[in-house]
């Protein structure tokens, strides 16, 4: 056993079972105006309230053994959101990017971003860039952050990728497989996702992870995302642990 699986053991909730566990969990964080409408604050304070759920649910995971957490942050629909929102969203990915990289690289979190970079502002682009780079070689645990992500877009453009393959002649049609084809993904690389949390009581993927979730164990909860603490993921992991994968087989 490693020193950072005994350091781990040492924070996992007992009832918990370190074997159990998921590999990579995401997560949809929903409710975070909501959260704020509740408290009689602006919309953008739920937003800014949600950083501060998110940095906590990392670090508990790196704490607790999961290897690797995916977080939805700005969908391709979520542009048709009022400009001034979609403005601060922008600014505080590029501000909290900024603030956190040297505690990311401290704490050995490899970051990655996945979706349409190319359409966000310069220069959050460039902190996606720098984030990326300094944290290539962390291992505690892989962070993904889908920004201006489509689940339908990622499957178009990997179909572009490897349609063009064929035209090259670097590829055969009858090559092309699931492996190939998740080759071409922005996730390639990443183990698919054993449990997805969506939090405010809403049920669906929302364009998310579409080819990634196929066998995902889906946990919903009523809670708003900025008040999901710990605990509540404590609660989501006793669940997961209490299902049985059979992944279409019978056991």
């Amino acid at each position: 056993m490693t020193v950072q699986q005994k350091i781990q053991l040492q924070y996992l909730p007992s009832d918990l079972k370190p074997e159990l566990l998921p590999k990579h969990v995401a997560v949809i964080m929903d409710g975070n105006g909501r959260w704020a409408k509740r408290q009689g604050l602006p919309r953008i304070m739920g937003h800014k309230r949600g950083v501060d759920a998110l940095k906590d649910l990392l670090r508990c995971c790196k704490d607790w053994g999961v290897e690797a957490l995916t977080a939805y942050a700005f969908s391709t629909e979520n542009w048709g959101r009022p400009r001034e929102e979609v403005d601060f969203l922008m600014t505080l990915f590029q501000k909290v990017l900024r603030q956190e990289l040297r505690e990311m690289v401290r704490e050995n979190v490899q970051i990655k971003f996945v979706g349409n970079l190319n359409d966000l502002p310069s220069a959050l682009q460039t902190e996606i860039s720098r984030s990326m780079e300094e944290t290539k070689d962390n291992r505690s645990i892989r962070f993904t952050i889908a920004t201006n992500y489509g689940g339908r877009q990622e499957i178009v453009q990997a179909c572009h990728a490897i349609a063009q393959k064929v035209e090259q002649g670097l590829l055969k049609a009858d090559e092309i497989d699931e492996a190939t084809f998740e080759r071409h993904l922005y996730t390639a690389g990443t183990c698919d996702p054993d449990l997805l949390i969506r939090t405010s009581g809403e049920v669906r993927l929302s364009n998310f992870l579409l080819w990634q979730m196929a066998y995902s164990e889906i946990y919903i909860t009523d809670t708003l995302w900025p008040d999901f603490d710990r605990s509540e993921f404590h609660r989501a992991l006793s669940t997961f642990q209490q299902r049985q994968r059979r992944f279409g087989k019978v056991v």
